[in-house]
């Protein structure tokens, strides 16, 4: 009886497994060159759309060609939330010590992540992302640098963002990320249910743009009450 049952808690095990790898087949939509990969975009789908319940539509991206995505950044979901809104891979660029985080460099890695050396050369992290746009990807970044919340004291936009549209002559998508629960989160912020919603904007082109008009109007997308900040280095 007991060897029947445990066939039977195997094969339902089984069957679970198998469901759920279907389920994930199903779900993702951004094609990031592996199964496992497209797996994980996946799960991120439905972890965002289901648990968190996202509202947003794929962000406007084209179908091919360079594109970067720039979003305030409010907490540790937010990459995640415009992974689930992507019909591209997005390559992000990640400051290096979260990159190296235990567990998780590899799945870093297998996005395509970009880490960047505040403290060291930085300089490296914009060519790779040069070289990635070049080559037609999307690269997405979060132009303040770190974790900013609309309750704090209005914080500078770094130019680079403004420098890699210019260089790589490709439109910005401009993104606003709002109804998160966990603000201020790194970590707790990834599992703190809420009802974020993000906002897609008309794509700029920097091209034709000094580095100040495309960081101002960058900053009014993402900062609808902040137009007045000043941009730096």
């Amino acid at each position: 009886m007991f060897s029947l049952i445990l066939v039977l808690l195997f094969v339902l095990l089984g069957l679970a497994w198998f469901w759920l790898l279907r389920a994930l087949d199903r779900a993702h939509i951004a094609d990031w060159g592996g199964r496992w990969v497209n797996r994980i975009d996946g799960f991120n789908r439905l972890f965002c759309h289901r648990f968190h319940r996202l509202s947003a539509d794929c962000l406007p991206l084209p179908g091919s060609g360079p594109a970067l995505v720039v979003a305030n950044h409010v907490s540790g979901l937010d990459p995640l939330l415009l992974c689930a809104a992507s019909r591209r891979p997005l390559r992000f660029i990640i400051a290096a010590e979260q990159y190296n985080r235990f567990g998780l460099r590899w799945l870093f890695r297998a996005a395509g992540c970009i880490p960047v050396d505040r403290s060291g050369r930085p300089e490296r992290a914009f060519r790779e992302a040069l070289r990635a746009l070049a080559a037609g990807e999307v690269v997405a970044l979060f132009p303040h640098g770190m974790i900013h919340l609309d309750s704090e004291p209005p914080r500078p936009l770094k130019r680079g963002v403004a420098r890699l549209a210019q260089l790589a002559d490709c439109p910005v998508y401009p993104v606003r990320i709002e109804g998160v629960k966990g603000e201020g989160q790194i970590i707790r912020g990834v599992f703190r249910r809420g009802n974020p919603r993000l906002t897609s904007h008309t794509p700029l082109n920097c091209h034709q743009l000094s580095d100040g008009d495309c960081l101002r109007y960058i900053s009014e997308y993402i900062e609808p009450h902040r137009i007045d900040s000043e941009t730096t280095s």
